[in-house]
Order: structure tokens, then sequence, then C-alpha cells
């Protein structure tokens, strides 16, 4: 009741400002939630006259929390602010000494109200799912289920998001999304978004925004959209340090955080490293290939181990110069080891029906990493609200190996006894600028401008080694195609202009544009032959309208282009050929992706439930897919070509509902349908295919008496489309009992993963005119684990506003998923060539391919491509 009568208080002061003497005096500040350390956007600030309270003057907060009152006369007045949900805070008298004067309030914390069952309810709603003007905010910290897991298990409980077994992350079915960590790119997920999430605990993640339109500010790479992970930040003074982990029969974490502040100064300290083990599987794969009019079928099966270690560390420090200059620094390690064992290779050859041989190989693939990112960023504020600009720098660098060893154990007529090494080293590095300024025209209108400038400098050093027999040693091959240093260099220019605006009290207008410049110079070394890629630029426009309706209820349209240039993982020239029968091979010659998106959302509150619905269409021309084709009569051959177009229409719907104080279960469906074609006039190499994606996810906690409580999660994401074949559908869940110990000060906790079912077995499907795959990845994942947390230390309220920290977002590369030995075998349709499948169940073909489903089995124009040794003898190649 407070809160509607101090709504219309604020309502009735547009008749008393007719009545108020004007001065030019001000009073500014930021709402801020007491709990979440979270701007509260569109909250109410009235001024009152502290002997009668009659309203004086009022505004209302915008999206981030920030608010103005203007031409304040001299004399003392009560500052009241509210927000639905909240408790009123009445910040006491403020007195404006001259027609000039300016009061700074600084940070005030609104406290969850706690006077009405029926309020809280509300707000535990609005917490968990909040929807902006161009994004979806999903608050994982108000989510009882995200303990003792990483990144990968909160964004399954996102709306709008799927994840797969491998950790490879889709929105609305696209993979092509750019992944953030507190609005920070890193060279890490420019290698494997999915190794990426795998570093961050669950614990530590405050929030994720799903960015579906971004804006103008925003790099126009990622043609799905920008997802954002904010971790956790306090705003606290004093010291605190938690520690956090646990430990189950398939894997284990440990990390510890730490935080200390004193007056401008404060330090961060975190470090998160997680071991996975027991990992096993099993792979079956039939391919049917035709050439030249002979049949050739091959049949193979293997056991599989995974061993991984990840790893973050990262050391912060900010430093408030005086109240209108600010600066931090960041400097963050990370590590990525994984070893992937196919045990027992088993190959069985027949051509036209006739046997031809068969083979028994081990194959070992290692795939390392560590990274580094160094940030310096500036922000000046300015003495009027809202005027601000910042200068940010990064320095990022990501390193990698990728080797296979394959062992012939078994030999006849049609397999020789040669083992094969490949060795691949490679490094992704940038160096990146960049200046934002913004600036309020009038009362609710915002200009934003910028630019920024990425030099990209990405090396693949790859060789190939033979030995004969088991005990030759090493000798490398001396082709050019097989061994070489490739270097691209890509160097991107980029400019925007961004404007918001509130209108007609209810609307909000954010509309802009961006220009961005890109050139490319790209050469194989050992042969200094160049690689003309000729330079482009792309204009990319958003517009993002939204509506504030009753109660809190919100209605928005959007829509944006984006492009989407490729990664090195699709530019690889290196041949990936830890199965003979499947051998990859990356384009350098490939260009961007451009997407159209369109966007439409509604959310709503119903007593005790909050319903978040979106419908949105995609199209995407010049898409990158992956092209298939028979070589050497049994051998599949991949690549990458521009030759795609895809199109998705779909809808999510996700709902949150307190059934009571100690129940709450949340949950929603993400169904699209999506459209695939390579309009390819060859009817051999014509390919297409259409129909319906679903996922599904339902998650809860039930809070039990004396700090006990309980948790529960289940995700299903049905059968893939793929332009050649389907992908498998698959279905996780867990339970987990959680005790909090004294003082809340940490808590342990029993989990049970998947116990009812011992493996999860995904079928894959590939079809075309001149190729036929099959192939079933197996994955034993039953887990059951401890979890502990403890934190010490206490942190009090400091005395003035902790500033936003800006930072560069790199939001550009198309990245291809998982390159560990998790990586989806399953996204092309089936075993690919060089692509591993999920955790425990990986096919014998291993390397860095990305995950993409859109060939058209037809190879490349132009010279064929080298094609790695595969231990066989010339004359068994076919005709």
């Amino acid at each position: 009741m407070k809160n509607i009568l101090l709504i219309a208080l604020l309502a009735f002061c547009q008749f008393a400002l007719a009545q108020t003497p004007k001065g030019n005096g001000q009073i500014t500040g930021t709402v801020v939630d007491s709990t979440t350390q979270q701007p509260v956007p569109f909250s109410t600030i009235a001024l009152t006259n502290p002997l009668n309270n009659q309203p004086v003057d009022g505004t209302v907060a915008d999206e981030k929390g920030r608010f103005t009152i203007a031409k304040v006369a001299e004399g003392e007045y009560q500052v009241l602010i509210s927000f639905i949900g909240y408790q009123t805070k009445n910040l006491g008298r403020v007195r404006i000494e001259d027609r000039r004067d300016q009061v700074e309030l600084g940070t005030v914390l609104l406290s969850p109200s706690v006077q009405l069952l029926q309020e809280v309810t509300v707000q535990g709603q609005r917490a968990l799912v909040e929807e902006k003007v161009d994004r979806t905010v999903y608050n994982a910290e108000a989510d009882e289920t995200n303990k003792g897991g990483d990144a990968t298990d909160v964004l399954r409980r996102v709306p709008m998001l799927t994840v797969d077994m491998d950790g490879n992350v889709s929105m609305r079915g696209s993979q092509n999304v750019r992944v953030l960590i507190n609005n920070r790119p890193s060279t890490i997920t420019a290698g494997s978004v999915a190794d990426a999430l795998r570093q961050i605990p669950s614990d530590m993640i405050r929030s994720v925004e799903v960015i579906t339109s971004p804006s103008a500010r925003y790099d126009a790479e990622g043609s799905g959209g920008i997802i954002n992970i904010n971790l956790k930040k306090n705003n606290l003074e004093g010291f605190s340090l938690s520690m956090d982990g646990s430990a189950g029969l398939r894997g284990s974490n440990l990390g510890i955080n730490g935080s200390y502040r004193r007056g401008k100064m404060g330090f961060s300290l975190g470090g998160f490293g997680r071991g996975g083990y027991n990992i096993r599987g099993e792979f079956e794969n039939s391919q049917r290939s035709v050439r030249n009019g002979t049949e050739f079928v091959n049949r193979q099966q293997a056991d599989t181990r995974n061993q991984n270690l990840f790893g973050r560390y990262t050391l912060g420090w900010d430093y408030d110069i005086n109240k209108n200059n600010f600066i931090n620094a960041s400097v963050q390690f990370g590590t990525r080891n994984s070893r992937v064992r196919q045990d027992g290779l088993f190959t069985e050859s027949l051509r036209d029906g006739v046997f031809a041989g068969s083979s028994l190989q081990n194959v070992t693939i290692a795939d390392l990493s560590g990274n580094v990112d160094v940030n310096l960023n500036y922000t000046h504020n300015f003495q009027k609200p809202q005027r601000e600009f910042n200068l940010l720098t990064q320095y990022s660098r990501n390193n990698r190996t990728n080797d296979f060893v394959r062992n012939t154990l078994m030999e006849n007529d049609l397999f020789t006894g040669t083992r094969l090494k490949n060795l691949n080293d490679s490094y992704n590095q940038e160096i990146t600028i960049q200046a934002d300024y913004q600036t309020p025209l009038a009362k609710n209108q915002l200009l934003e401008f910028g630019g920024k400038g990425i030099m990209r400098k990405v090396t693949s050093d790859f060789r190939y080694l033979q030995a004969d027999g088991q005990t030759g040693g090493f000798v490398e091959v001396a082709d050019n195609r097989l061994s070489n240093v490739f270097n691209y260099d890509q160097n991107i220019s980029a400019a925007y202009l961004s404007y918001t605006a509130g209108f007609l009290k209810n609307y909000t207008l954010k509309a802009g544009t961006r220009y961005e410049y890109t050139t490319i110079a790209a050469q194989f070394q050992n042969t200094e032959s160049e690689i003309q890629i000729p330079s482009f630029g792309v204009i990319v426009p958003s517009v993002n309208l939204s509506r504030k309706l009753k109660n809190g209820n919100t209605v928005k349209a959007a829509y944006n282009r984006r492009i989407q240039r490729p990664s090195l993982q699709f530019l690889n020239p290196n041949v990936q050929a830890a199965n003979p029968l499947n051998i990859t091979i990356g384009n350098p010659e490939l260009g961007p992706e451009y997407t159209n998106n369109f966007e439409v959302g509604y959310n709503t509150f119903v007593k005790a439930t909050s319903l978040n619905f979106t419908a949105f269409a995609r199209t995407t021309k010049n898409s990158i897919g992956p092209l298939r084709s028979p070589v050497g009569g049994d051998t599949i051959l991949t690549t990458y070509q521009n030759i795609g177009q895809e199109d998705a229409y779909g809808f999510s719907l996700f709902t949150n509902v307190n059934i009571s104080n100690k129940l709450t279960l949340s949950g929603g469906t993400d169904v699209y349908y999506a459209v695939l074609k390579n309009n390819d006039p060859n009817p051999l190499f014509n390919a297409g295919n259409q129909g319906w994606v679903p996922s599904l996810r339902l998650f809860g906690s039930y809070n039990l008496t004396r700090g006990w409580g309980l948790q529960m999660f289940s995700f299903y994401r049905g059968r893939q489309v793929q332009l050649q074949g389907v992908q498998g559908g698959f279905g996780i869940y867990s339970l987990s009992l959680r005790k909090d110990l004294k003082n809340k000060k940490g808590s342990l906790g029993f989990g049970a993963e998947n116990f009812f079912t011992s493996s999860i077995r995904i079928r894959n499907e590939l079809n075309s005119p001149l190729i036929t795959q099959r192939s079933t990845n197996t994955l034993y994942n039953t887990n059951f684990k401890i979890n502990f947390s403890y934190r010490i230390g206490k942190l009090n309220a400091s005395d003035g506003p902790r500033r936003r920290r800006k930072s560069i977002n790199n939001d550009d590369l198309k990245d291809g998923g998982s390159s560990d030995g998790a990586q989806g075998a399953v996204q092309g349709g089936g075993a690919p060539a060089g692509g591993a499948a999920p955790a425990g169940g990986q096919p014998p073909a291993q390397g860095q391919r990305p995950a993409k489903g859109t060939g058209n089995g037809q190879a490349p124009q132009g010279s064929k491509p080298a094609e790695a040794p595969t231990g066989k003898p010339a004359n068994s190649q076919g005709n």
C-alpha cells in the first residue's frame, strides 16, 4: 500500500510543481538493491515538504538506477525512494543551500520488502528472470539449485539457451553466439566456449544476460546473440575469503575467492580448478560411400577414456582517483588440458559387399591450452549526471597444442603397421583499444558513440610425422601441405552511434548503427604463398522498443543485423586425421556470415507466477557449413565453405512459480522450426532439411527445516535437424541435498546425477546421394558427489558509491564449440571427420572441428586438399 500511495504522490507532484518556486539546485543519486548490489531500474523518487509531507517534485530512475531532480529551489526537503517489492526508503532531510547547490546522495540501498508475503513473492520472481529493452537477465544467485557445478550447469537453466552434452551453447538453435565474462571477451573463448565455461564455478555467477538484440555499442559479431556472464563482485569494504568445492565419482573441483577493500582502493583474487576423471564411453560408426560405381562400407567401434583439468585465476584492482575519475585493472590466467584415449579402434572394410580388410589401432589425443588476459581501463564522470567517458585497453593471448598419435596394433593386406603423429601448435593474440562517450541530451534521452580497434594475429604451426613398425623413429613428412606454418592477421576498425529515449511515460527506444571495416592478410610461411582475401565493410543497424504495462508487465520488439567471422577452428589448414576414415581440413579463404534477427517479447506476473514469452525469426546467408565428400573411395573428407542458408522461427516460454514460502519451481521450453538448404545446382550435392527442434527444462528447490534444503534439475534437448541428417537428443537430471552451517558461513551437500540410467546413448544420421553414416555415442555419466563451501571475513557498507566497471567486448569470431575429447562429434550429423563425441563417448576422429551441421557433401572447387598419411598402401584407395 505504501508503494501505491507513493506512486500516486509522485503523479500529484506535477500539479505541485506549478505552485513551487523554481531554482537551479540539483539532487542526484543511484538506487541499488541492498542484497544483490545491482541497480533498481525505474524506481520512484519523491521530493516532499518535511513540514506537511506535501509533494514538491519527483522523478523516476533510469534503467541503471540513476536519477536526477533538477531545478530545485533553496530550502529543506524530504527524499522518499520506493519500488514494488522493496521497502520505502526515507533519506531524511536534504538541504539546498543556494539556487545552484548540487547534492549527490551517492548509492541508496533499497531492501526487499518483508512486510507482506505477496510482495516478497513478486520480488523473488523478478529477481530470477528480468526483461530489459534489449536482453533477458537470469539472476543465478537467486536460484538455490545452482550449487556445486560450473557455468555449463547454470546456462542450462537460462531461457532461450540450450547446452549439449559437450558444453556447446546454442541460443534459439544457433551456436553463433559470443560469450563474455563480466562484459569482457577472452582468447580462451576464441578457442572454445565450452572449455571456457568449464573454468567458471556456478557459485561465482551472479547473473547471465541473454542479449538477443545487441545494440550498436556491441561488436557486430555473434549472429545468434551475446551471452554475458556476470561474476559476483562486492562493493563493500572489508575482507572476505570463501572456499567451495566438490568431490565425486567422475570429477572434483576446488575454488577460492577473496576480496579486500579500504577507502578508495580494492583488490580481488580468485582461483578455480576442476579435474575430470573416470569418464568412459563407447563409440560405434557405420559409413557407406560410393565412388566410380564401387560401394565402400566401413564399420568402426572403440572404447573411450577422457581426462581433463581446467583452471582459472584472476587478480583484480580498482582505484577511485577522486569523485570523477576511476581506474581498474585485472590479470587473468587460464589453463585447459584434455587427453582422450580411444582404445581398440577396430575398423572393418568391405567393397561391394566383399570383405577387404581390418585393423586395430590405439589413438591418443592431447589438447592443451593456456591463456592470459590483461585489462587496464579508465573512466571519467563529468559533473552532469550520466555524462561519461571510458578508455578501455586489453591484451589477450591463447596458446594451444592439439596433437594426436595413432598406433596400429594389427595389420593385414589392407593396413600397414605405420604409426602417425600430428603436432599442431597455435596461438591467438589480440590487442584492443576502445573509447566510449555518453551524454544525456534531455530528460530520459541518452546519446552514446565511440570507436574501437582490434589487432588480431593467429598462427597455426602444424607437422606430420611417420614411423615404420612399432619401433622405428618418427620422420617428418616432406609435404608443405601437411607440414607448414599458417599466419592469419586480421585488423578491425569500428565506430558506432546509439540513441536511447524514454517517451510517453512507459516507452523506451534504443536505436543505433555500427560500421566495421576488416582487413585480412594470410600466408603460408614455408612456401611464402599469400592468400588473397579482400577487405570488407559492413553496416549493422539495431532497433529495440519496449513498453511497460500495468503491474510491471513488459512488451518489447527488436530488429538487428549481425555478422559472424570465421575463427581458427574453421580456418586452420592442418589436416586432422586421428581417424583415417574421417579427415577434416579448414578453409583459410572463408568469408563472414550475415544474419537478420527479428524478435517480440512479453512478460507478466499473475499472483505467484511469472511468465516470460518471446517469439523470433532469424535468417542467415553466406552460412559457413561443412562440406563432405568421399575421397579415395572409403574416406570422408570434411572442409568448410560459405554455401548455406539457414532460417529459424520459434518461441521461448519460461515460468517461475512460488507455490509456498518453501517450494519454488521454475521451467520452460524453447521450440524452433529450422529450414536449412545449400542451393547447390548439382543434384548429387544439393541438400536441404527442415523440422521442429524442442528443448525443455525444469528445476526447483524445497526449503526444509533447520537449514536443510532440497534441489532438483532436469533438462531435455530434442533431436536437432542438420542439413544432411539429424543429431540425436538427450536428457539429464540431478537431485541434491544441502545443509547450511551456523550463521550461513558455509554449507555441506550431497548430489546425485543421472542415477536412474547407467548411460546416455545419442544416435546420429548423415544422408546424401554419395554418403550414408550412422553413429552411436554412449556416455556413462551416473555420478555421486559431495559439495562444500565456507567463507570467512566481514564486509561492511562503504560510505560512497562504487562505480560501474566497463570493459572491452570483442564480440566476434564464429566459435566451433568444445575442442577437447568431449567435443561434439554429433554436431555434424554423425561421427564427423576430426570431431569427437560427447565426453566418454568419443568417436575415433578428434581435433578442432567446430560444431556446425550445414554441409552439402561437396568438396571445394580447385585443387584437392592434402590427405594425411593413412597407413594404407596406395593400391587400397580404390578406383
